[in-house]
């Protein structure tokens, strides 16, 4: 496993955005995900990105987080070679699993999430890349 990316919450990409530019990072990507109910931005960042999350729903999973907890980390995602392999091996280890089968994230990226109760409090997400 690779540390893949960190997703942050934002109001607005537009405003957070800045800062990173700032810092010298460039937007790669910029896409809406339907599915997720998200636009992100991605900055690549050495071997991992950071990718800034600004919810298209309040009702979705951002938007949710957002009215709760506010702008900040929202989780970090680890890079896995088969994520349904990965899932099925968590699955067998008794980790709670927010998604059971991968679904469609940013980039083109299949993507699993195990549930915060599991990782001591932290969002997890494993990602797999269609083109690796």
């Amino acid at each position: 496993m690779k540390l893949d990316h960190i997703g942050i919450a934002v109001e607005s990409i537009e405003k957070a955005k800045i800062f990173y530019e700032e810092m010298g990072l460039s937007i790669r990507a910029l896409e809406e995900v339907p599915e997720q109910k998200v636009r992100v931005a991605v900055f690549p960042v050495g071997e991992s990105r950071i990718e800034l999350l600004e919810t298209l729903d309040p009702e979705g999973p951002v938007g949710k987080f957002l009215a709760k907890k506010g702008q900040g980390l929202h989780h970090i995602a680890m890079k896995v070679d088969d994520i349904r392999a990965a899932i099925a091996k968590l699955k067998e280890k008794g980790v709670e699993m927010i998604d059971r089968e991968p679904r469609r994230g940013a980039e083109g990226c299949l993507i699993a999430f195990v549930h915060p109760r599991s990782t001591g409090g932290v969002l997890l997400e494993l990602t797999e890349k269609k083109d690796e």
